[in-house]
């Protein structure tokens, strides 16, 4: 009872704002096209928004190992990861297109420790499981992912910002789909919405 009017309370709420959700899903257009078409730029203002965060990060960690200092005897290693942060976050304003360098062999790593993993679990499941040749499929593709980007990472580079592109406009249908869904949900009258609760 209590879990069915949450539910119709949640969904009052959506309806009530479903151009909050159909307005997300337009920026979210917008801004896959945008990285789409000009991919480089994209790149750049990744770079640049992980190097802020970067350093505010820093930042809170140095103010909060130099409040910490005399209570804690271990506040020097969040100094330093403190002092790390904030140097990172200034070398990705300095030196973008080396900061991007770096996050592309990062991706490239991750993406080949993962598939090596998927493929090493899809040949112990192999016989708990079926169709677990997707899970070693899905391994592969991403071990194949990695090997491009330390090959060509200037390809690697454009390949990822073309996901993000294509994946931030995927979901902006989608909730601009909702959004029109909601739209139409709030003509309903709400006796007749909770009916159908």
């Amino acid at each position: 009872m209590v879990r069915g009017l949450h539910n119709h309370l949640f969904m009052m709420v959506l309806v009530k704002n479903w151009w909050a959700l159909g307005l997300r899903g337009l920026i979210g257009i917008a801004f896959g096209v945008f990285i789409i078409a000009r991919p480089a730029a994209a790149l750049t203002a990744l770079v640049l928004v992980f190097g802020a965060y970067a350093f505010m990060d820093g930042v809170f960690s140095v103010i909060a190992a130099l409040r910490g200092a005399r209570r804690d005897r271990s506040w020097w290693a969040l100094l330093l990861s403190g002092l790390a942060g904030m140097l990172v976050g200034l070398g990705a304003f300095v030196l973008p297109a080396l900061t991007a360098l770096v996050l592309l062999y990062v991706i490239a790593l991750w993406a080949v420790v993962t598939g090596v993993l998927e493929v090493t679990a899809a040949v112990r499941l192999r016989e708990q499981i079926a169709h677990e040749w997707l899970l070693g499929l899905s391994g592969v593709l991403s071990i194949l992912f990695g090997v491009l980007i330390m090959i060509a990472p200037a390809a690697g580079a454009l390949a990822v910002v073309l996901l993000i592109g294509a994946y931030t406009i995927v979901s902006g249908l989608v909730l601009l789909a909702l959004g029109f869904r909601l739209r139409a949900a709030a003509r309903v009258p709400e006796h007749m919405m909770r009916r159908a609760a």
